[in-house]
């Protein structure tokens, strides 16, 4: 609480300018509330070491989140939790309020390799990798982009070709979350009769992972380089349902859907934190909270990201009704993210010098964002997907 000029304040939560809760119904509330103290327990006492060392114990903390129903949360049966869109949109603001990089775990994880077996393989596939990665028994990667083909992956040079009634795969593939760790891999790659996704056991000889080091952003995730030397692999392996370029397109929309809602936590912890900061504060004898040039970053802050979470309650219900189309996952992932980003370089200047202590997340906040706002389609390409549909004409080429 704080007195200004004969007027006694309490700082308030960023999202309550508008009661946004309002908006939720109690189930949705709770499974916030749930996954916000998994956060609390699990994630902030740790994650400014895991920052600084760039690693994390991604084993460990899948169980612990597997506990509570958040790895493929929002899928049905093989004992996933079957939770609304909204349900888990909250869920990914709460861990991306913790770190980018956890919510990144649990978005590859579920909306990308487990979406991918769950919606495109074999019921053996299923039976065989769901439980066990809902379970976090197993970790799964999502194999897609490459080094010479992130925005592009039609062009992809990962090539799978027929041996018999075996595929032999090889290429290699970029940037891919949960690699080093993972136990399935999700990989795409061209056959002669197109793209087509297989479920490849890490184990697999000719299979490879290497991790990535000295990033500068997303430190605490674990990233990696994958290299496939003539991996064989039995007819089984392939996804049934995955044929054409359109089926890890629709993963990938899975996952832009749990970034438009998880950019939002990064970003009221950033908000939060300085709002918290500048009421404690002392400058020219009093509260830096007081001035009116902090109060104006906060309010520009705190009016984003309201809007940002409106947008993103839309897009969820829109996907609860099976409404949702992905030139509006589009909007929300361009907007989202860069407003976050603002709102993250926005509250650090607040902080000042003590802006860019790991004792404060919110440099921690923008620098993952950085990332954030490339990977997934950057916001070039979501805003030629946007251009797309207002104009009909393609502008990719």
């Amino acid at each position: 609480m704080h007195i200004l000029g004969g007027v006694t304040t309490t700082p308030a939560r960023p999202l309550d300018l508008l009661d946004l809760d309002g908006l939720h119904s109690e189930e949705e509330l709770a499974i916030r509330a749930v996954v916000r103290q998994i956060v609390d327990d699990h994630v902030r006492p740790h994650v400014a070491e895991w920052y600084e060392r760039g690693a994390v114990p991604v084993r460990e903390l899948a169980r612990e989140l597997a506990k509570v129903g958040l790895l493929g949360m929002h899928l049905e049966g093989y004992g996933c939790a079957g939770a609304s869109a909204v349900a888990y949109g909250l869920a990914c603001l709460e861990l991306e309020a913790g770190d980018s990089g956890v919510r990144s775990l649990v978005s590859v994880q579920g909306s990308l390799a487990m979406y991918a077996i769950w919606k495109y393989g074999s019921e053996e596939q299923k039976s065989e990798w769901l439980p066990r990665m809902a379970a976090g028994d197993a970790i799964g990667c999502f194999g897609l982009t490459e080094p010479d083909h992130g925005s592009d992956p039609a062009s992809m040079a990962t090539r799978a070709r027929r041996d018999g009634d075996d595929w032999v795969l090889s290429g290699g593939k970029m940037w891919i979350t949960n690699a080093p760790v993972a136990d399935v891999a999700v990989v795409w790659a061209r056959t002669d009769d197109g793209i087509s996704g297989f479920a490849v056991p890490t184990q697999t000889p000719g299979f490879t992972a290497r991790e990535v080091h000295h990033k500068l952003s997303l430190r605490a995730s674990c990233t990696g380089q994958i290299f496939l030397d003539e991996v064989r692999l039995p007819a089984s392996a392939q996804l049934p349902l995955a044929r054409g370029l359109k089926a890890p397109l629709s993963c990938l929309t899975e996952a832009r859907y749990g970034i438009v809602w998880g950019a939002l936590g990064a970003a009221r912890d950033s908000l939060h934190t300085a709002i918290d900061y500048a009421g404690a504060r002392e400058q020219f004898g009093r509260p830096i909270a007081g001035f009116q040039l902090t109060q104006a970053k906060l309010a520009d802050a705190a009016v984003e990201l309201q809007k940002g979470y409106l947008l993103a309650v839309h897009l969820g219900r829109l996907a609860d009704a099976g409404k949702l189309r992905p030139e509006q996952v589009s909007v929300g992932k361009l907007n989202n993210v860069r407003e976050a980003l603002a709102i993250a370089r926005q509250c650090r200047t607040i902080l000042g010098a003590n802006g860019i202590s790991a004792e404060y997340p919110v440099m921690r906040h923008a620098a993952n964002l950085e990332t954030v706002l490339t990977y997934e389609g950057t916001s070039e390409i979501h805003q030629l997907v946007i251009g797309q549909h207002l104009t009909g004409l393609a502008a990719f080429a």
